[in-house]
């Protein structure tokens, strides 16, 4: 049975299956948090490409305790560092004046001050302020305090009966000790929030956890505290959210949430501490300030550090430098603008990537083309990080690198599987077709094999037969070795030829060469393509005429017949042993009029069929009909003389007229024309006949010229 070009419909199980156990994979290996750290390199990816602000980031401001605060406090009033605490005083003062909701301050009063009733200093501005939050930090092991002492209970956020946190999360998120503000200090917050945020493997801050627990007493991260300070509220849970007062925030498995970056240190608007204490002294003493309080009205502000040597720097995906305080900015913003990233929900996610597997398996086994499947790579590749970047526009943490790995993992196992099975059909091919198909159209071929079909089929070709006029006597008068020398040299030169002009070799039969064109690729113009290659191997066999004439002992003569019509194409024979080739009577037709040439002396001979289809591309001339042994239909038959435009128009036109005086019965006139032709090999057989037709007393001819041989 004749081997047959797989069918991308028999592979489609295969890519399915390919997808399910690369997309499985990947599933199991980011459960087991192998693919976090890429994962993470993703996020912060789209983390720094889609950071914009929100609809609060404008009401959430940070006051810095910058270098320009210490030069301007040692220069004007000699205060070198560490401050009195009641410098803080003035700040507070003009928040206050100025309408703020909260002051977050992210700076830790754990010991008391050296100066005499400086904490209770700060402490009364606090009170009097009556908005501000203060910083505490929980830890595992490295805080003093065990317990919350009993006035501070007040300062915590209190939960609302029935929405309690699961038991095990409350316990995974419970901290056993902490680091306190000095008594004063504290008492005079309204609110108290933690400062301790945990990173990830990498060291940088992604998430913050909303709330711990001290001693069963929930605390908020500072930020969120803040919210509390401003308002009373309470906390719920439910639904994988955690409601502060009326806002939510979604939570992950852990009970962390995802930050929402506005962008880089800087974002969030930042005023210099100094400005502020200057602006409050001057409004005291009844001048015009250097702020406008009103700047800070109905915004939530956070306090901290900036200056050399005294703030503190996380690292974030927009920054391995970013302030503590604008963390807890950005923590507070996300809850004001409710856009928190949410985790993408499991089966979804994972639904999402198995289809995504399944699917580019499935397109990368049913291409057929090199372009094809380098489109579906681009496009399977593509899809994970595009749809990552839509998710984080509505507000999800979609997976990428999962997904990705396991299109990439599919669309290797394709591009395998497609060498093991393609590479054989195409090895197959290339040994089937290599003899006598040129390399350009067996690479057309191999780039879609379902053009080729193998086995029998109908189709129009034009035919190529061409044969050595007495071959018979040149190898009786040379010994083999120098003939088949010889012969090579002529059928490969012929060949080149034929190949170079997209014709499909059949076979040699001795010195005669058979070849087509039209299969098995379609080729619009195949006519055109026969007489061009007959032309071009009839001036490359006189181009190398003295040297095959010396060897040969004589010039070699070439006759070409040229046919076009409907034939059966295709791998023909047994099961182990075939050759592509044609049968029908249009081939049979080539072969005879290679041997008409012998009854006009000419080289080349075209059927009407396939001269048509030329559509004038070349210069030649009507020959007239020709009927040849077997078959009862005269043939109209041409000789092509060149390309249209070139040489051999006069001659062509002289014999056209000489021809249309037979056909008249005007005998002297035509054998006129024709005589003057000579030495024209087809004229002289012209004059020949109009001789004959003359002693003959003929007044007509029908214009056949019959042959009795082959």
């Amino acid at each position: 049975m004749t081997p047959q070009p797989r069918k991308g419909g028999g592979r489609w199980p295969w890519g399915l299956c390919m997808g399910l156990l690369a997309g499985g994979l990947m599933l199991a290996l980011q459960a087991w948090g192998w693919l976090e750290p890429l994962e993470n390199l993703t996020w912060d990816w789209r983390a720094r490409a889609l950071a914009r602000p929100g609809p609060a980031t404008s009401r959430v401001k940070v006051v810095a305790l910058d270098q320009a605060s210490l030069d301007w406090a040692l220069k004007s009033n000699g205060l070198s560092w560490p401050w009195p605490r009641q410098v803080y005083a003035p700040i507070l003062q003009f928040l206050a004046r100025g309408g703020a909701r909260s002051v977050a301050l992210d700076i830790i009063f754990s010991e008391p001050s050296n100066l005499p009733g400086d904490d209770e200093a700060l402490g009364q501005a606090l009170k009097q302020a009556g908005m501000a939050v203060g910083a505490v930090m929980l830890s595992r092991d490295s805080g003093r305090a065990q317990a919350w002492p009993q006035a501070w209970l007040a300062k915590l956020p209190a939960v609302a009966p029935g929405r309690e946190p699961p038991a095990e999360l409350a316990r995974s998120l419970s901290l056993s000790s902490a680091i306190l503000p000095v008594e004063p200090i504290a008492a005079g917050c309204r609110a108290l929030g933690n400062v301790m945020e945990e990173t990830g493997q990498d060291q940088l801050i992604r998430r913050v956890t909303p709330v711990r627990w001290l001693e069963g007493r929930p605390v908020l991260t500072l930020g969120l505290a803040a919210l509390c300070a401003a308002d009373a509220c309470e906390l719920a849970w439910g639904s994988g959210l955690l409601r502060v007062g009326g806002l939510a925030a979604p939570l992950d498995s852990q009970g962390r949430a995802i930050l929402r970056f506005r962008g880089p240190p800087g974002t969030h608007a930042k005023y210099s501490a100094a400005a502020l204490i200057q602006s409050e002294l001057l409004l005291q003493e009844g001048r015009a300030p250097v702020l406008d309080p009103g700047l800070f009205k109905d915004c939530h502000v956070v306090l901290g550090f900036t200056a050399p040597g005294l703030h503190e720097l996380r690292a974030t995906p927009l920054s391995a430098n970013f302030p503590g305080m604008e963390v807890h900015a950005t923590a507070l913003d996300n809850l004001l603008s409710g856009d928190f990233i949410k985790p993408a929900p499991i089966w979804p996610a994972a639904a999402a990537l198995l289809g995504l597997a399944m699917a580019v398996g499935l397109a990368g086994l049913l291409t057929s083309r090199a372009w094809q499947l380098a489109l579906v790579f681009a496009a399977g590749l593509a899809a994970p990080g595009l749809l990552g970047l839509a998710a984080y526009d509505w507000g999800y943490w979609w997976p990428v690198a999962a997904p990705f790995l396991a299109a990439l993992a599919t669309l290797v196992g394709v591009v395998a599987f497609k060498y093991a099975t393609e590479g054989r059909e195409r090895r197959f091919i290339k040994q089937v077709f290599r003899h006598y198909l040129s390399p350009e159209v067996i690479e057309r071929i191999l780039e879609d094999p379902s053009r080729l079909r193998l086995g029998g089929e109908r189709r129009e070709l034009s035919i190529f037969f061409s044969d050595l006029q007495g071959f018979t006597g040149i190898s009786e008068r040379m010994d083999s070795e120098a003939l088949t020398a010889l012969l090579n040299d002529y059928l490969s030169d012929m060949t080149d030829i034929i190949l170079a002009e997209g014709g499909t070799l059949d076979k040699y039969e001795g010195d005669a060469i058979i070849a087509f064109w039209n299969a098995p690729l379609d080729q619009p113009d195949h006519a055109t393509q026969a007489v061009r290659a007959a032309l071009r191997c009839q001036e490359a066999l006189a181009a190398r005429q003295a040297d095959f004439a010396a060897r040969a002992g004589g010039p070699l003569k070439m006759r070409i017949g040229l046919n076009t019509g409907p034939v059966v194409v295709g791998n023909l024979g047994s099961r182990d042993r075939f050759d592509y080739t044609v049968l029908g009577d249009a081939a049979n037709l080539a072969s005879r009029l290679e041997g008409a040439n012998k009854l006009f002396g000419t080289a080349i001979m075209a059927s009407e069929d396939t001269w048509r289809l030329t559509g004038g591309a070349f210069a030649g001339r009507e020959l007239g009909r020709v009927q040849v042994v077997g078959r009862k239909e005269p043939v109209l038959v041409y000789e092509p003389l060149g390309m249209a435009g070139g040489g051999g128009r006069d001659l062509a036109d002289d014999f056209t007229r000489g021809v249309e005086l037979m056909r008249d019965g005007d005998w002297a006139q035509a054998l006129r024309i024709f005589q003057a032709m000579e030495p024209d090999p087809a004229a002289r057989v012209f004059a020949q006949r109009c001789q004959e037709q003359m002693a003959a007393g003929a007044e007509s001819w029908d214009g056949v010229w019959r042959l009795s041989q082959k």
